[in-house]
C-alpha cells in the first residue's frame, strides 16, 4: 500500500511565475491512472475532514466610570405660621365668701379662662375671701413667612471609556430623567 504523499510527489513543482499547471492541464488518458498498482497491492488514500471550533475570549472594548455630582439650587418656601399669645389680667374682687359657700372653681366665659385666687385671712372668725380673679384671654395671629432654603440633588454621571482610556460617551441621570452627550 502506497501513501498518498508518494503519489503526489511526482507532480511537477510550481513557481510563482508559472501558471498553475494542474488547473490548466486537460486530463488525458494517461492522467486518469498516473499510478499503476500491481495485483494484490493496495493504495491508501487519506480522507480528510475539517471541523470548526468556536472559542470566545473576553475583550475589553471600553470602560465605564460612574460618579455623583451634587447640585444646589435656591428655593423659597412659603408657609403660614400660627402663634398663640395670652394676656393675663388681674381683676381684684375682694369679696368674702359666706359661711358654707363653696369655693369657686376655674371656668371659661366667652373664650376667657377665669382662675379664682383664694386667700384665707385670720379674723376673729375665719372667713373665705375671694381676693381676685385671673382672667386669661387667648389671641391668635397668622403670619405668612418666606424662608430661603438651599436644596441639594445628586445625579449619577456615567462615562464610557475606550480601551485607551478616552471618554467616548457620557450619560447623566437625575431621578427618572436621563441625558446623553
Amino acid at each position: 500500500m502506497r501513501p498518498y504523499s508518494e503519489l503526489t510527489k511526482d507532480a511537477p513543482a510550481m513557481t510563482a511565475h508559472e501558471p498553475n499547471q494542474r488547473e490548466q492541464r486537460q486530463p488525458t488518458h494517461q492522467d486518469e491512472a498516473p499510478t499503476q498498482l500491481a495485483t494484490g497491492e493496495s493504495l491508501a488514500i487519506p480522507v480528510v475532514e475539517e471541523t470548526a471550533r468556536i472559542e470566545k475570549q473576553v475583550v475589553e472594548t471600553g470602560r465605564v466610570r460612574v460618579r455623583t455630582e451634587t447640585e444646589t439650587h435656591d428655593q423659597i418656601l412659603r408657609e403660614s405660621l400660627r402663634s398663640d399669645s395670652v394676656a393675663v389680667t388681674r381683676v381684684p374682687v375682694n369679696r368674702t365668701l359666706a359661711a358654707g359657700e363653696a369655693a369657686p372653681v376655674a371656668r371659661v366665659e366667652d373664650g376667657v379662662t377665669i382662675i379664682p385666687v383664694l386667700e384665707e385671712i385670720l379674723v376673729v372668725e375665719k372667713r373665705l375671701v375671694l381676693k381676685e380673679e385671673v382672667h386669661i384671654r387667648k389671641a391668635s395671629a397668622d403670619e405668612d413667612v418666606e424662608v430661603p432654603v438651599t436644596l441639594r440633588r445628586q445625579r449619577a454621571v456615567v462615562e464610557r471609556l475606550s480601551a485607551d482610556g478616552q471618554t467616548t460617551d457620557t450619560t447623566a441621570q437625575t431621578g427618572s430623567e436621563e441625558t446623553s452627550s
